[in-house]
């Protein structure tokens, strides 16, 4: 355990939040290494400061009144978020006194950075989506300049140091405040914060290191991709300035309706409409598939909303093994309209299974059954 951080802000032990910060902002304001930069005053801001981080925060106050470890795993500490981390406890204050730069000064801005990431969206359709495919997109971006290299100055040349930050790439500002002498820093404004410039640059990029090109790619899509899904291809996006890495290029699959398969998952659905009589007694008849013909057999009474499963005849699974099913449902057509013979034939089919008079309202007095029919379609 550090010593009693009450004693090191000089406060009671039931200090409220607001006199624990005004301890330490009058602290901070004597010991900080940009103000005293002696390195035993150095090591006591240090201790400063941890007093404050653990008796501003209720939960390591708490542990620390009990006697715990408040930097025990789990209870912060000078880890991330502790001693001089961004966002922890006592970056308002040094804020306030410095300006947001009480550390160290910064070095120069690194003049590569990565380049910005690409969204291409691509149409596939059902069959690509199902089996994979290998694309060639085209597509506008930024491109390594061949006559600089990337450096963005003009042959013969190179970068200079900025005259106006001395190739700090910032610029330090000090001045009188209420609470002393305030240093603050900005990005230097003539190299923007590199450190150097460049006085001739390249005549093919403008001194930008890179140049925009309609370049063409070759990829592979997956089998099993849906509308919606993205594929990342990590460093084949745009190259950053001054030849800095390249971004990413996403790929958003856009799938085209099919005109007879809906997609559900890995599983595709379909209806097909067979006739009254085929329902009855059974039929045979072929259906095209992704994969190519298949032969289906509809058994003898098959109802209407009847489902053939053909089993591993659907998507395949994306990273995976396997693949869904093809679910074809049956619609059973009723014929709308009968001639003479048509409908003679089927009364006959009725009185030979005891279905021309069923009971309800088709009972006597109200007509058969085929009698309503043949009054609902007569007028047609």
């Amino acid at each position: 355990m550090a010593r009693d951080y009450y004693e090191i802000l000089g406060v009671r032990r039931d200090a409220s939040k607001d006199e624990i910060k005004k301890a330490y902002r009058r602290l901070a304001r004597e010991l900080h290494p940009d103000v005293n930069p002696d390195p035993a005053t150095q090591e006591r801001f240090k201790e400063v400061t941890q007093a404050y981080e653990v008796l501003s925060d209720e939960e390591k106050r708490r542990m620390f009144d009990m006697g715990a470890d408040p930097f025990a795993p789990g209870g912060g500490g000078f880890g991330p978020g502790g001693f001089g981390a961004a966002g922890s406890p006592f970056d308002d204050i040094m804020n306030a006194f410095f300006g947001g730069q009480a550390r160290a000064r910064r070095s120069p801005r690194e003049r590569m950075r990565r380049g910005r990431s690409i969204k291409i969206r691509i149409e596939l359709d059902l069959a690509e989506t199902a089996f994979g495919v290998d694309k060639e997109i085209a597509f506008p971006t930024a491109v390594l300049c061949s006559t600089c290299q990337g450096e963005g100055t003009a042959a013969g040349t190179s970068r200079t140091t900025c005259g106006m930050c001395h190739g700090h790439g910032e610029i330090i500002q000090e001045q009188e405040s209420f609470l002393g002498r305030v240093r603050t820093s900005r990005p230097c404004p003539q190299c923007t914060g590199m450190g150097t410039v460049i006085t001739d640059p390249c005549p093919d990029c403008a001194g930008e290191g890179r140049i925009r090109e309609r370049v063409t790619r070759n990829v592979e899509i997956p089998a099993g991709v849906e509308d919606g899904t993205q594929i990342q291809l990590a460093g084949e996006g745009e190259i950053g300035p001054n030849g800095g890495p390249r971004g990413d290029i996403f790929l958003e699959i856009v799938q085209r309706p099919h005109p007879v398969f809906e997609r559900r998952g890995d599983d595709l659905h379909c209806t097909i409409t067979v006739p009254m009589t085929a329902a009855a007694l059974g039929a045979s008849f072929t259906f095209e598939t992704l994969d190519g013909t298949e032969e289906i057999d509809l058994r003898p009474g098959t109802n209407s909303g009847h489902v053939i499963t053909l089993a591993g005849k659907g998507v395949k699974h994306l990273n995976g093994g396997g693949r869904g099913d093809l679910m074809i449902q049956v619609d059973v057509e009723t014929p709308a309209r009968l001639d003479e013979e048509q409908e003679a034939l089927l009364r006959k089919f009725a009185e030979l299974r005891g279905e021309d008079k069923p009971p309800g309202k088709f009972s006597p007095g109200h007509g058969g059954l085929f009698s309503r029919l043949r009054d609902a379609f007569g007028a047609r």
